[in-house]
């Protein structure tokens, strides 16, 4: 976006905490015009049911869920108060959700949950702030090369890339930023969750 000539402006956790209302609205109001937000935020916590500590799940689910919520509701309405263009879009919203949201694995319990949460929420969302001219979109992952993925062993990752269709690699950053970018450009492209997994489809461990 910014090579696109964009204004960038990156809340990293923990600088961020994107579950904390007054952080994320003092961010937001700090901008003199917005246009959009890419709500990119997230945790993992991966635990078998039997004995999952109930404050992890809610954890996971506040950050993941709750956070990406509390985000969006507020850029949206500081991007309503920009006047629309010539079809009267004013902005968009891009929200990550994973391809565990449809595939979740043992242990995936609660990063299942609030990533398919984010997923849900998306065509409610689109159709709520169609009135104010913001699109939503929402990006859903496979196993990417990010930090949340963290070190991982060798035969992990190979057994891993071998799973994926094509192409047989995990995801990109860049990946992830030409979907954004596209997302950006094509104004029709409204209420979707879109996969980016080179069509795997994870078993269940």
């Amino acid at each position: 976006l910014e090579r696109g000539g964009a204004e960038v402006v990156i809340a990293d956790l923990p600088e961020t905490d994107v579950t904390d209302e007054e952080a994320v609205r003092s961010l937001v109001e700090s901008c003199d015009e917005l246009h959009g937000a890419v709500n990119c935020a997230g945790i993992g916590g991966g635990a078998r049911v039997i004995g999952f500590p109930l404050d992890r799940f809610r954890k996971v689910v506040e950050v993941n869920l709750i956070g990406t919520f509390n985000v969006l509701s507020l850029a949206a309405a500081k991007i309503a108060e920009g006047e629309p263009d010539e079809e009267g879009t004013r902005g968009v919203i891009v929200n990550t959700a994973s391809n565990a949201a449809f595939d979740g694995q043992i242990g995936q319990a609660a990063y299942s949950a609030s990533k398919a949460g984010v997923a849900g929420m998306t065509l409610p969302l689109a159709r709520d702030l169609a009135s104010k001219g913001i699109r939503v979109v929402t990006i859903a992952p496979g196993p990417s090369d990010t930090p949340m993925l963290g070190p991982m062993r060798d035969d992990i990752r190979e057994s891993l890339t071998s799973q994926i269709p094509f192409p047989k690699r995990l995801g990109r950053a860049e990946d992830f930023a030409s979907l954004v970018k596209h997302i950006v450009k094509n104004e029709y492209l409204n209420g979707e969750v879109i996969r980016l997994d080179g069509a795997l489809r994870m078993g269940p461990r």
